[in-house]
């Protein structure tokens, strides 16, 4: 057989060459796929902008009322408000009595959460200890700080002394109680896993307890810082020139005197500020970078 012969056979086997065409599929969109929010439902979740919502409404009401009061001596506008802690801030008056306020703060918080670690650590290691604390937090915890004023001045004299002791009696139970609660839900597996890996004692308590117990432990410093605010303002009121100078407190009762309702409020709102400072910025900061990045705190 000839090669023309058999590549005709082939050509008869083989099956026909057809033109090459391109099948377009329709792809559908997938059920879950994301669509995005309108611009309104984005803006509304941000926190900071629900929370300037809250503070608007107020600051409305607020004004409303004292326009509708008329009476300046009882209830200023917020605009005169805002007007006399500006010029406050401005001169001098009220910045150098916050830095006074600020540091007294930082001395007694500081030193409170020094003895609340020391007395939390003794009784998350012996038995002993933990009675100690179980004992003098059920005796001192319910004590309000303000009550031992007459105390502290009697002890420590018209001073920095005094405020630091209301102050660390302030933060010192609270934060002990949260921080001890916190240690005690730690599960005992986590423990044995601990002392599997030759932890004990202090280094327990550093690897283990402490990143476990985060979440209460956060919660006590801000309750802790809460209850020294409050009560350095108020132990202020009461007796407040410390070394020579008032604090912030004492700005306000001063004004009080004075009849400069204006400045009162003008101190108050300085308090709720540094407050909302603390809160939405210091203590969120911390617990965005801990225990909402760990998966332990839900946004």
């Amino acid at each position: 057989m000839t090669t023309i012969d058999r590549a005709a056979d082939m050509a008869l086997v083989l099956p026909p060459i057809r033109d090459e065409f391109e099948l377009l599929s329709v792809v559908e969109p997938a059920a879950n796929a994301e669509i995005p929010l309108p611009l309104h439902v984005q803006i509304f979740q941000s926190t900071v902008v629900r929370r300037l919502i809250v503070v608007g409404i107020l600051g409305a009401f607020w004004e409303a009322y004292a326009t509708y009061l008329d009476n300046a001596l009882m209830m200023p506008r917020l605009s005169e408000v805002i007007v006399a802690l500006v010029s406050s801030l401005v001169s001098g008056s009220l910045a150098m009595r916050v830095m006074m306020t600020l540091k007294v703060l930082m001395i007694g918080y500081s030193a409170g959460l020094l003895a609340a670690a020391t007395l939390t650590i003794l009784a998350s290691t012996t038995r002993f200890g933990s009675d100690v604390l179980s004992t003098l937090t059920s005796m001192f915890n319910p004590l309000p700080a303000v009550a031992l004023l007459p105390l502290a001045l009697l002890w420590f004299g018209l001073g920095m002394g005094s405020l630091v002791f209301v102050i660390i009696n302030s933060v010192l139970w609270a934060v002990a109680l949260s921080t001890h609660t916190g240690f005690q839900s730690v599960s005992e597996t986590l423990r044995m896993a601990g002392r599997c890996f030759g932890l004990g004692g202090l280094s327990l308590v550093a690897e283990i307890l402490i990143p476990a117990a985060l979440p209460s432990i956060l919660a006590g410093l801000k309750i802790g810082w809460a209850f020294a605010w409050r009560t350095l303002i108020a132990a202020e009121l009461v007796f407040g020139v410390s070394s020579g100078q008032g604090g912030l407190g004492w700005f306000i009762y001063e004004n009080r005197n004075n009849l400069e309702t204006a400045n009162v409020f003008a101190g108050l709102l300085c308090v709720i500020l540094i407050g909302l400072f603390v809160e939405s910025v210091i203590f969120r900061t911390i617990e965005r970078r801990t225990v909402r990045r760990w998966g332990m705190q839900k946004f």
